[in-house]
């Protein structure tokens, strides 16, 4: 396992978690973020998309050649099947990125974002848990704004996901992101000053 000290940084959709990765990337902080290793792996030409052809059908590659997340999205919310054979093509291809590139970093800590955490099950060598908490009612608002969808598209996705509990049963901190976005920094920065402490660059 890596050796740096990693914090996973986890939350519903639309709590926030990018505007809090990227303050924690503003101190110098590295990112490794598992949303954009997954849309990295299933670039053209990479084995993963290939993979996802045979195993689901050609029906979920483009006519570019790339993946069409839109079907995908639509089948793994209509399919649990499909959704297990998916995440059996992707998650140990996303673990393995993610090892790698922690493995190659110098700094005392990095911040491991990973949306889907509470559920993955597969990152149990990771130091710490900051959940980004917000209420249900503030993700459903976000998320009907920013990606365009129903209110009733946007409690499908909230009820497919963990729910606001478990995360936070799992939450060694919290940051409270219901507050304006200096707020949410000030938080930030007080928790990067812990972060430095724990892993031992900070005394």
């Amino acid at each position: 396992m890596p050796g740096i000290f990693t914090v996973v940084l986890t939350g519903g959709i639309g709590s926030g978690k990018t505007a809090a990765s990227d303050h924690f990337e503003s101190l110098g902080v590295p990112v490794v973020d598992t949303d954009v290793i997954a849309k990295q792996i299933v670039e053209p030409g990479q084995p993963a998309l290939g993979e996802i052809a045979r195993q689901l059908g050609e029906r979920f590659i483009d006519k570019s050649g790339r993946l069409d997340r839109k079907a995908v999205r639509s089948a793994i919310f209509s399919d649990p099947d499909k959704k297990a054979r998916l995440e059996a093509i992707l998650h140990p291809r996303i673990a393995l990125e993610v090892q790698r590139r922690i493995s190659a970093l110098d700094y005392p800590y990095c911040i491991l974002v990973i949306p889907l955490f509470t559920e993955s099950g597969r990152y149990d060598w990771v130091d710490r848990v900051l959940v980004v908490d917000v209420d249900e009612s503030v993700q459903l608002e976000r998320v009907t704004g920013r990606d365009q969808v129903s209110r009733q598209q946007a409690r499908a996705i909230l009820d497919a996901q963990a729910s606001r509990n478990e995360r936070l049963a799992l939450a060694d901190d919290v940051l409270d992101n219901s507050g304006s976005l200096a707020e949410m920094h000030a938080q930030i920065d007080r928790l990067h000053t812990e972060y430095l402490r724990l892993a031992g660059d900070g005394n």
